[in-house]
Parts: C-alpha cells; sequence; structure tokens
C-alpha cells in the first residue's frame, strides 16, 4: 500500500511545465499579414484565426514550446518574434548590439579629445630665477 502511495506522487525533477496561456505566447508570436506581434494586431481576422489555433492547442494540453512550434509549422519562421539563436538570424541581435557599443566607444574617445584640447599647451618649463621665485614664494607661505 505504500509503495503505491510514493510511486503515485510525483517527484520534484518530474514536476510539470507550468501551462501555456494566450498572453504569454501573443507577445512571442507574429501575426502574419500585420507584421507585428500577435498581442497588438487587434483588428486582423488572421490575428484572430491564429489566436484561435493558439486556444485549440492550449487546450489541447500542448507546452509553450511545442506551440509555438506548430505555429512554426503553420505559418513558416517568420512567425516567431524573436530570432533564432543560430545562423543568420543571430545578425539581427549582434549588429545593433555592435553598433550601440561602436556609438558608446566613439562618444568616449571624443569626449576625452575634446576635453584635452580645451585643456590647452602644456606650460613651458620654469627658468632658474622664476624656479627659485616660486620656492620662496611656497616656503614663505609654509605651501
Amino acid at each position: 500500500m505504500l509503495v503505491l502511495a510514493v510511486a503515485s506522487t510525483p517527484s520534484s525533477a518530474q514536476s510539470p511545465e507550468p501551462r501555456a496561456n494566450l498572453p504569454d505566447i501573443e507577445d512571442e508570436v507574429m501575426c502574419p499579414v500585420c507584421g507585428t506581434t500577435l498581442e497588438l494586431a487587434e483588428q486582423a481576422p488572421q490575428a484572430d484565426r491564429e489566436r484561435e489555433l493558439i486556444r485549440r492547442l492550449i487546450a489541447q494540453g500542448l507546452t509553450k514550446e511545442q506551440i509555438k512550434d506548430e505555429l512554426v509549422a503553420e505559418y513558416g519562421e517568420d512567425v516567431l518574434a524573436v530570432p533564432e539563436s543560430e545562423g543568420f538570424d543571430v545578425a539581427n541581435w549582434l549588429v545593433p548590439a555592435l553598433g550601440f557599443t561602436a556609438a558608446l566607444l566613439a562618444l568616449g574617445f571624443g569626449a576625452t579629445a575634446l576635453r584635452r584640447r580645451r585643456a590647452g599647451p602644456e606650460p613651458e618649463p620654469l627658468s632658474g630665477v622664476e624656479s627659485d621665485r616660486l620656492d620662496a614664494d611656497l616656503r614663505r607661505y609654509d605651501l
């Protein structure tokens, strides 16, 4: 009897994935007609059909990833709002990030050059008489 109770208790390692829901999926998939995320495509009939498909797949108990796979099979790779993490789609993330980094570096170097230019030329070294006078003044004022 105890063996059956232990065997029927789910272990923490086998905990089920959380159920998929429409709002969680809508912001990660695109309306193929509008070209916007499904959450923003309000009045489009195609968006309504896509939402209905997602609701049916949720009712069947599919996970979020399985639903996205079904949407890709139905509408193609362009239905995903987030590009894949391999191949050419990586450029969709890397190019803007590299451009932003290059712009920050250019601003930093530009600010440093501007600061140096405003500082003016290096002062000329003091002559022997001027150096002696400076030393005397510093001693007099205890600096």
